[in-house]
């Protein structure tokens, strides 16, 4: 008799967790903040300083930041690792078992969006608030890997949520397949049902599905939500580009145009990518724009000191670097 070759197995995805499931502790996490943060008393401020301990602590959690670790609170505990999101979710969580009042921020105007197969996908930065009294305190695990010129913005459990499954679709997206993404970012439809980039996203997946329609009408339902999003209008040239739509990819390259010519940030990604070609000059550039356009970040201020090193300029390259330290000291006392 012939045996059949042994086919390899893939193994198979958890199934998407339901929103009650993302936020929710295991036991026994439950018990470790009691150990080391709950049971020392005191006032509300030494529990959250105790907290912020625990979070990152070797003695604690000893949590590690990772750009793609899109976690549930209970698979961030079992591995230790968290993005800016998972890491708001998991202190959120642990606060408010706490006793303390702790709630998801959103800055919407951080360099957010990141390239992939001529494809943008856009997200946006979270962090925890914490209010105590009339203070309000903020927990960032991603803070110096940033750039963001306004404060953050409180937002609803729904919404923080729902970037939860914006993210993993997007991650499972390129990982794995349309019809793996498919429910999570349904998810993130239902509950933020007005969050631009969620719609972006969902575009980017109808495109996947092969329904350049249906991708065409989440990337304007994106634009009507939000007339300044990039990644739907860069999305959006790209589907018309490819379909042969040159007027109406024109219509939308204006549009973005504009947009990124009053964007401190855009000058800041062609800088940084000038820089990494060796082109100091025009690094130098649109560091300099970028500065024109918003002077109150230190890491402009940075990269137009080494651009200006690498050109020779070592007075100007100075001058960039004593202007980075002032900010620098500024924005470390807010």
């Amino acid at each position: 008799s012939t045996v059949a070759p042994s086919l390899p197995v893939t193994p198979a995805l958890p199934a998407m967790p339901r929103p009650e499931q993302v936020m929710a502790l295991p036991p026994e996490l439950r018990t470790q903040l009691q150990a080391q943060v709950i049971d020392g008393g005191g006032s509300r401020r030494s529990r959250l300083e105790r907290l912020a301990g625990f979070l990152f602590k070797k003695t604690g959690l000893g949590m590690e930041y990772a750009v793609d670790a899109t976690y549930t609170v209970e698979q961030a505990y079992r591995t230790r690792k968290a993005n800016c999101l998972t890491f708001t979710l998991l202190t959120v969580a642990l606060a408010r078992e706490a006793g303390l009042d702790a709630y998801g921020q959103e800055l919407l105007d951080v360099v957010s969006w990141r390239a992939e197969q001529d494809v943008v996908y856009g997200f946006n930065h979270v962090n925890a608030g914490i209010l105590i009294g009339q203070s309000h305190y903020t927990i960032d695990v991603a803070r110096d890997l940033l750039v963001a010129r306004s404060p953050p913005q409180r937002i609803t459990d729904e919404h923080l949520l729902a970037l939860y499954y914006n993210n993993r679709a997007a991650e499972l997206l390129v990982g794995a397949s349309p019809a793996v993404a498919d429910p999570y970012m349904a998810m993130a439809l239902q509950l933020a049902p007005h969050y631009p980039s969620a719609w972006a996203n969902a575009g980017v997946l109808s495109l996947r599905k092969g329904d350049r329609a249906t991708a065409e009408r989440d990337y304007l339902k994106a634009l009507a939500l939000d007339p300044e999003n990039s990644s739907a209008l860069v999305n959006l040239m790209t589907l018309y580009r490819d379909g042969g739509e040159e007027a109406k990819r024109a219509t939308y390259a204006r549009r973005l145009e504009k947009i990124q010519a009053k964007d401190p940030y855009f000058a800041f990604v062609q800088a940084e990518g000038a820089a990494r070609e060796g082109d100091y000059e025009a690094a130098a550039q649109h560091y300099r724009q970028a500065i024109r356009l918003y002077d109150k970040e230190p890491r402009f201020f940075t990269g137009l000191a080494h651009a200006y090193q690498q050109l020779g300029k070592e007075r100007a390259a100075e001058s960039a670097l004593n202007r980075a330290a002032t900010l620098g000291r500024s924005t470390a006392g807010n």
